[in-house]
């Protein structure tokens, strides 16, 4: 008979590890389900040393790709199903890992189920990947496993992620027509500069008169552009790096995050979107049994606006000193005056979780509001952009041609 070591799941959660006494490998599996336990891993006993050499192999973590949101959402949705069917843990993993549509999920669920399989938690497991789940999935995830309602987590996860999405799908599609449409403006205008005012050069230097100043410009720079051509990508590579750069170094991000705060509607489009996903996180972290200032912590970690992100901390500080949620928003002058009611109603009554469930419902439809309202004002703005442009384009080229037949 040989000795066996074996980990395993006992009620489909709680790993259990021991030693059990078989004939061979299959006996000593069955010996285990026979005490009521699932088996993850069973292997003959060895020596101390072999067996801490193989443990710290399996508890080292691979390298792995990140995960996009709609990959989370994907891995998240397929684990809550199989979950809420009774499917344990490292089973669920298995089915991810063998069918999941992209190489990468597959890749972080046979990770994950490795890691589990040598004795980790999920959250454990998880937490050491980061920049896959990202620490707002990581601390629900340790939430909910810890009060016993990973499944319930699960689902509000799925929840979260989604609407995170729908937020983001939204915004994109806003912004995407104008973007499309000043792209295609640029194009149209290098186009006419570099190939079509050349073209009346000589015309009007036949003219021997001298040109309208914005003639003057827009030929030289025609002449320019079409003469050293290959400068074009180049600026407008620097026009995009330049304006990345911008938008991601620090000093320039704090003052450009500052500064959008200040211009009316693109202010309430900033902060509406940065306080959905802040109060959506709010909301589950506390409904997950998560301390308040855990939930204060996890909910900052959406906001993307440094100057609502800095004075959210100083107001996590002030609940940290003891002062009321309610209070401590209202002191950053920041946050909508509804949503306050909400939280200071959920807090006088007891009803905390469900007021912010209604404050995220009400942010809502008012984010939906604002966009509908900005795309209405996109059109009319991006035609005053395109006429502007044609009318500038069209004096520069008629206003010799005016001008002539007017003297003669």
């Amino acid at each position: 008979m040989t000795i066996y070591n074996y980990i395993a799941l006992k009620n489909n959660k709680d790993i259990v590890k021991g030693k059990i006494e078989a004939g061979n490998l299959r006996e000593a599996r069955g010996a285990i389900r026979d005490l009521g336990f699932l088996p993850t891993k069973v292997y003959e006993e060895k020596g101390k040393n072999d067996i801490k050499e193989d443990e710290t192999l399996a508890l080292k973590p691979g390298k792995l790709k990140k995960l996009g949101l709609q990959d989370r959402i994907d891995f998240t949705s397929t684990m809550q199903i199989l979950a809420q069917s009774g499917i344990p843990i490292i089973e669920s993993l298995m089915f991810i890992e063998n069918d999941a549509a992209k190489l990468k999920v597959r890749l972080v669920a046979k990770e994950l189920r490795r890691m589990i399989m040598g004795g980790a938690t999920f959250a454990d497991t998880i937490s050491r990947y980061p920049e896959q789940f990202g620490q707002i999935y990581i601390g629900l995830v340790k939430a909910g496993e810890d009060s016993g309602e990973l499944e319930k987590t699960l689902q509000r996860l799925l929840e979260l992620l989604t609407k995170q999405s729908n937020i983001r799908s939204k915004v994109i599609g806003t912004l995407m027509y104008p973007c499309f449409v000043i792209f295609l403006a640029t194009i149209i205008v290098l186009i006419m500069l570099m190939f079509v005012f050349p073209v009346f050069k000589e015309m009007f230097d036949g003219m021997g008169k001298e040109l309208p100043w914005i003639t003057a410009t827009l030929m030289s720079a025609g002449v320019f552009l079409k003469t050293y051509w290959f400068l074009v990508p180049l600026m407008l590579g620097s026009v995009v790096g330049s304006i990345s750069f911008l938008l991601h170094w620090e000093p320039s991000k704090k003052k450009i995050d500052d500064w959008v705060l200040k211009i009316p509607l693109l202010s309430d489009l900033i902060q509406f979107g940065n306080f959905a996903n802040f109060t959506a996180v709010l909301q589950v972290a506390y409904d997950a049994g998560v301390p308040i200032i855990e939930c204060l912590y996890l909910s900052n970690l959406t906001l993307t606006n440094h100057t609502l992100k800095t004075k959210i901390e100083g107001a996590t500080l002030k609940v940290q000193q003891g002062q009321h949620l309610s209070i401590a928003l209202r002191s950053t002058h920041i946050m909508p005056k509804m949503i306050l009611f909400m939280i200071a109603t959920g807090e006088q009554s007891g009803r905390l979780g469900d007021m912010l469930l209604q404050a995220t419902v009400f942010i809502d439809k008012k984010l939906d509001t604002i966009i509908d309202t900005m795309t209405k004002m996109i059109e009319p703005l991006m035609l005053i952009v395109i006429g502007s442009i044609v009318l500038t384009l069209a004096l520069a080229l008629y206003l010799p041609l005016f001008q002539s037949y007017l003297q003669d």
